[in-house]
């Protein structure tokens, strides 16, 4: 983009103006191509997704099953923690924890918990007939507050609890 004109400007706002369009990436880069010299641009290393991996996510139904339709609730909140668990784990075969399936329909089809805290596991399909090479388990944490909790990698969860039954019992 070509420097505004400068005319009916004052000449400190007009200098101000000049030092921001000179401080810009963008003009940097613009002429540095055409100067001939070459631009590296830099690149985000690409996520393997062909690990297999275990985290602990808090999902929030209450938002995700507002103005749904009362009949409605219980489906739809299956589908959602599916569909987040697909995302997440970018896997199609995503399979649910009976204990899981409890938890959200002990209430009824309308009075579904607000927030449910599950473990989504990545595991590598030992069918030999299957299509995906991995599919995700999505099983219920239970939880008694909610509160401060975040996403965490489950397997350092299970370490350090190791660590901490090592030192309560005696040697």
């Amino acid at each position: 983009r070509p420097p505004r004109s400068t005319q009916g400007v004052s000449s400190a706002a007009s200098d101000v103006y000049k030092r921001q369009v000179s401080t810009q990436s963008t003009w940097d880069i613009r002429s540095m191509k055409e100067e001939g010299r070459k631009v590296k641009a830099e690149k985000k290393p690409k996520k393997d997704n062909n690990k297999e991996v275990t985290r602990d996510f808090t999902l929030n139904l209450h938002k995700r099953l507002h103005k749904i339709q009362f009949k409605k609730r219980g489906k739809r909140a299956v589908r959602e923690i599916l569909k987040f668990a697909k995302k997440q784990m970018w896997v199609k075969d995503v399979r649910m924890d009976t204990e899981l399936n409890h938890f959200l329909w002990k209430n009824g089809i309308r009075h579904m918990p607000n927030k449910v805290r599950v473990r989504i596991s990545k595991k590598k399909n030992q069918d030999e007939d299957a299509k995906e090479p991995f599919f995700c388990l999505v099983q219920h944490v239970d939880v008694d507050d909610f509160s401060k909790l975040r996403t965490e990698n489950a397997k350092a969860q299970i370490k350090d609890l190791s660590i901490f039954i090592l030192q309560i019992l005696p040697k």
